[in-house]
């Protein structure tokens, strides 16, 4: 179990932090040799260990795995197998995670102890905030929190992502009253089911309560900037709902209604006619300083993928700071960020060696070094590792995916920049495309349309455009025709078509944030003119890439290289669909 300390208790909570990040080794091997003892009559262990629980044993016998390693096991759990095959502890749920597996969303075991340690996790955000910033007890957050769809598989185990599962425990419901985490949005508004009923409340609960808002945030900078955009669209709306007192008549989620009608419970033109000034202003710019004046800080996943959006925050903020407290993911929370104020660019996470045990495999980036998986408290300032996990939920030496840089040590546990995933080329919300995905798809559209009409595919490239909210995907495509030089006009139907094609052959998740969640907007092909790719090429090697071993990046991150594709764009083409969505079904 995890340490327990009053949350409201912030001596305590720190005090608690400093233990953990001071006793970082000892505590690292008392969660191995816990979990290894637990789990030793498991199937999967008992394969490679015979009995023996010795850490020595474990590093010499337990293969470090990817996903495709596991599924099998995962997915004889979620057939209705029992959880033996993994974990000594019943697998309560699965968890759906941003990465894929043949198209799918990958499930990760989870278990009813599991929502204790991210109680616990959670609760130690709070000590570390009050010791930045003052006074967070004397009002509330507005915090725009979301479920997702979730599915049953056929052993009854619900598959759902893990943010849903925590806002849907009793954990979360029943939560004891922290003065320090007071929300504006009713548990009715953040449990509905209804994206869009459910955005609308929370804004019209944020704005009713302006004057006590001291904080401001959502999980990820994108779906802060998607209630931003949701707020342009609707603003004249929420003040009319303000004036009569009374919320819209779209709004039929009854528990919504409910909740929401006892914050709006009587007519306020006063506030109606300042919402009004606001957002009816030429510019938005720092227009959550305006709207929520005593906001101090905006809490945003800002590093890895989400600091595309840092630009934009910054124009709507007002100069708020922009806090990112935490780094976890659906395999196991990780850490904290224990100087919140800090710039996104310098943020570092310290890993809390209680919550997993912690290896890590050094990266070619690290030049000279060594290439052998190291423990937490052997990792070198300035190397780079992949994150590997062995969790108390039933994965083992289980490769993460996300790149780390070493940035220090606070005590004896050492601190990481996220970096980025592995292998991932695009992301927009939680999406996560690699260049085998996306090479897939766009195989599909060059020979579903173009090869039969005399077209050739010569390169590609794309970047993620953020430059609007939602954003969304941009490929790049150089085409000539067979035999012929000189390209023809280009049908409009045919390359919207090529741009439906790529998104319904692109993975679950990206089709979900497209068609369930609008947090990514429609693709777009930009045909580019014949030479594009050299010109390309010419300016990567002017950056310094070795001509004998260039080749054209699949993604684009560089603005001098995307102008360069952009001013030899002679089209641009939008998908006029929105792809093919439902909850991915499990056969028994």
């Amino acid at each position: 179990m995890s340490p327990t300390y009053d949350p409201n208790d912030n001596e305590a909570g720190m005090k608690l932090l400093e233990d953990l990040t001071t006793y970082a080794y000892q505590v690292q091997q008392q969660v191995l040799a816990e979990i290894l003892t637990r789990n030793i009559h498991t199937e999967y262990l008992r394969s490679f260990l015979n009995g023996h629980s010795d850490k020595k044993t474990f590093k010499e016998k337990v293969p470090v795995v990817d996903y495709e390693d596991v599924k099998p096991y995962i997915e004889r759990i979620a057939n209705g197998e029992p959880s033996e095959i993994i974990s000594a502890q019943p697998i309560t749920e699965l968890l759906t995670s941003s990465g894929t597996s043949g198209g799918q969303p990958k499930m990760m075991p989870s278990t009813a102890e599991d929502l204790d340690r991210k109680t616990f996790f959670y609760n130690l955000l709070v000590p570390v905030m009050n010791k930045y910033v003052e006074g967070l007890d004397q009002g509330k957050g507005m915090y725009l929190l979301f479920i997702k769809p979730e599915i049953l598989t056929p052993s009854g185990l619900m598959a759902r992502p893990v943010l849903t599962s925590y806002y849907k425990s009793n954990y979360f419901i029943n939560r004891p009253f922290n003065r320090f985490n007071v929300y504006t949005s009713p548990d009715e508004t953040i449990l509905c089911p209804d994206s869009k009923q459910s955005m609308y409340c929370q804004l019209l609960c944020g704005l009713v309560q302006r004057d006590e808002v001291l904080r401001a945030g959502a999980v990820f900078a994108s779906a802060f900037l998607r209630a931003i955009k949701f707020l342009e669209d609707y603003w004249i709306e929420l003040c009319s709902n303000i004036r009569a007192g009374h919320i819209s008549d779209w709004i039929t989620d009854p528990s919504c209604r409910k909740a929401v009608s006892l914050i709006l419970c009587k007519p306020c033109s006063d506030l109606a006619d300042l919402i009004e000034y606001e957002c009816g202003s030429k510019s938005w710019e720092g227009i959550i300083k305006k709207l929520w004046p005593k906001t101090k800080y905006i809490e945003v996943i800002v590093t890895g993928s989400m600091a595309q959006y840092i630009p934009t925050l910054e124009f709507y903020s007002g100069g708020l700071p922009l806090v990112s407290t935490m780094y976890a993911s659906s395999e196991c929370y990780l850490g904290i960020n224990l100087k919140p104020l800090s710039k996104p660019s310098d943020v570092s996470y310290t890993l809390l060696p209680n919550m997993a045990y912690f290896e890590f495999l050094p990266r070619e980036e690290n030049k000279k070094a060594r290439m052998e998986i190291v423990d937490l408290v052997d990792v070198k300032p300035g190397h780079y590792y992949e994150l590997v996990v062995t969790t108390f939920t039933g994965l083992y030496r289980y490769r993460v995916g996300d790149i780390l840089m070493v940035t220090g040590f606070h005590n004896n546990a050492p601190q990481f920049r996220f970096v980025h995933r592995r292998n991932v080329v695009l992301s927009i919300d939680t999406d996560k495309t690699n260049e085998e995905d996306l090479l897939n798809a766009v195989t599909q559209a060059k020979c579903r349309l173009l090869e039969p009409l005399g077209f050739l595919l010569t390169e590609y490239t794309s970047y993620a455009d953020t430059s609007s909210i939602p954003g969304h995907y941009v490929l790049y495509w150089e085409l000539k025709m067979k035999g012929n030089n000189d390209l023809p006009e280009l049908d409009h139907s045919v390359m919207e078509r090529c741009c439906s094609i790529v998104e319904d052959s692109l993975d679950s998740v990206y089709r979900r944030c497209r068609k369930k969640d609008n947090s990514i907007g429609p693709l777009e092909i930009r045909v580019v003119k014949q030479g594009t790719f050299d010109a390309l090429m010419d300016f990567c090697v002017f950056q310094g890439s070795s001509v004998n071993q260039y080749k054209t990046p699949r993604c684009i991150k560089s603005d001098e290289a995307i102008e360069i594709l952009n001013a030899r764009v002679m089209g641009r083409f939008f998908s006029k669909t929105v792809p093919f969505w439902e909850p991915f079904r499990m056969l028994a």
